[in-house]
């Protein structure tokens, strides 16, 4: 974890490792020893080959090494990935404080890092879950508001809904979810992770979780609503082209419909497989060819509506003025989405997106900000007029940001009235890494702040008032 702090016009600087199971074993036993997301745990050398079969055989041991985000829940913060542990951290002194597994709590096979926090601290989640007839589904889970008698929220937790899966032992990969004031967006996208070789490569021979994953254009991508309270699935078939999927950049409802905004990646491939060190380690030409035959990035904007009728097949049902996004009854009751495209370049991504969440989260918004890649290659700030189309970009070279985050300034009624903090880093012959504060305005440098070593590229985090 890395933290800046402000404070009486200085800036200082603290990073720390969460002290987790997967890095404390890691560091005692100077190996990995809990498989990661691409990394296999390596076999313990004091053990023969029987010992180590045999081994394979006590279960899926499932990392805690919480390196994703970081988030509140009720008066404290929890470190974050994409399993069913987090872990809680001070956030003045960095120092780990407890591990939390939420499989004990909830009906959760592991959550997403990308909660959504209401203005009272209420947060809601989604994760693959054990459902009805012995198939997967997904839970939205439901975390209350700090409690008047001290109690940890976190054992107040419920399931709020249950969306079903497309296939039955198939869940796809699940990054983030889309809520509006009164309903959850989940988008099913065709990458799938199938559990029997999950479970079954896992325990015989060992394996990683890239390994587990696998794709199908033929099954396209469905998405789910469902109504927030109470939590009532809505079983209307909503069905879009092939595409790949982590962040959702805002959602919300207007005259009868919900409008979604999101950074996706065109096709069925998951990005995920071009994203090896072994690619992104060679020459700056052979990063560009992996990145051109890699699935194109675009920000689409998608429109569910919500009055459908059966005599309206064969009709676009979308009826807001500002958007071309479509709505199509098909004759076996599917409604085909086709989306409206509002940033598009060659090679180029918005990726990790920001909004003013604290005004705008589940509200018609206008603006976005985000990291743009750069055949993968994290290099620039974007910041997005989702209406226009119109788009602004702060770059130096040899620099490369980090998720930009919005802060609103006090009292102010302008969307877009605020600052922008990201951590950039650079080669080390270049110059430090540096937390740079961007007018989210004109992305205009307000100020920055330089410290004397080499950090990695960060992916998501928080301002803390």
């Amino acid at each position: 974890m890395h933290k800046f702090d402000f404070g009486n016009g200085q800036v200082s600087y603290m990073r720390k490792f969460v002290k987790t199971d997967a890095y404390v074993r890691a560091m005692t036993e100077k190996r990995v020893v809990i498989t990661e997301f691409g990394t296999i745990a390596y076999p313990d050398p004091c053990k023969n080959i029987f010992s180590r079969f045999f081994s394979y055989f006590k279960g899926v041991e499932v990392t805690d090494n919480c390196l994703v985000n970081v988030y509140p829940i009720g008066e404290d913060f929890y470190a974050v990935t994409e399993t069913n542990y987090i872990t809680k951290v001070d956030t003045e002194t960095l120092d780990t404080l407890k591990k939390v597994d939420l499989m004990k709590i909830v009906n959760i096979n592991g959550v997403t890092a990308h909660p959504h926090i209401e203005k009272d601290g209420t947060v809601y989640n989604i994760g693959n879950c054990m459902g009805k007839g012995a198939s997967l589904a997904y839970n939205i889970v439901k975390i209350p508001p700090t409690q008047k008698d001290k109690s940890d929220p976190i054992n107040k937790s419920s399931v709020v809904v249950q969306f079903p899966s497309a296939e039955r032992f198939k869940p796809s990969y699940v990054h983030s979810f889309g809520m509006t004031e009164n309903y959850f967006v989940f988008v099913e996208t065709p990458i799938k992770i199938n559990l029997l070789k999950f479970l079954g490569a896992w325990s015989i021979r060992g394996t990683q979780y890239m390994d587990c994953f696998e794709s199908d254009d033929m099954k396209g991508t469905w998405i789910h609503i469902a109504k927030k309270n109470p939590g009532e699935y809505i079983d209307i078939k909503f069905r879009t082209s092939s595409m790949g999927l982590f962040h959702h950049i805002n959602c919300y409802e207007d005259q009868g419909h919900i409008v979604f905004d999101l950074c996706t990646w065109k096709g069925p491939e998951f990005v995920y497989d071009f994203l090896w060190l072994a690619n992104l380690r060679d020459n700056w030409e052979e990063v560009k060819k992996n990145a051109v035959r890699a699935p194109h990035p675009e920000v689409k904007r998608f429109v569910i509506p919500l009055d459908i009728y059966k005599e309206h097949q064969g009709t676009n049902l979308v009826t807001l003025p500002y958007t071309t996004a479509t709505a199509v009854m098909r004759a076996d009751g599917t409604i085909w989405l086709e989306p409206e495209v509002i940033f598009s370049a060659p090679y180029q991504a918005f990726e990790f997106p920001q909004i003013n969440y604290k005004m705008c989260n589940g509200r018609n918004y206008t603006y976005a900000y985000a990291l743009g890649l750069n055949h993968f290659v994290p290099d620039r700030i974007v910041k997005l007029n989702v209406k226009t189309k119109e788009t602004w970009v702060w770059q130096e070279p040899d620099s490369y940001p980090s998720e930009p985050l919005f802060v609103q300034t006090p009292d102010s009624t302008d969307e877009d009235d605020g600052v922008l903090l990201s951590i950039v880093v650079a080669p080390a012959n270049v110059r430090a890494t540096y937390m740079i504060i961007l007018n989210a305005k004109d992305l205009s440098e307000i100020a920055r702040a330089e410290v004397d070593i080499i950090t990695p590229v960060t992916f998501h985090g928080m301002y803390k008032p």
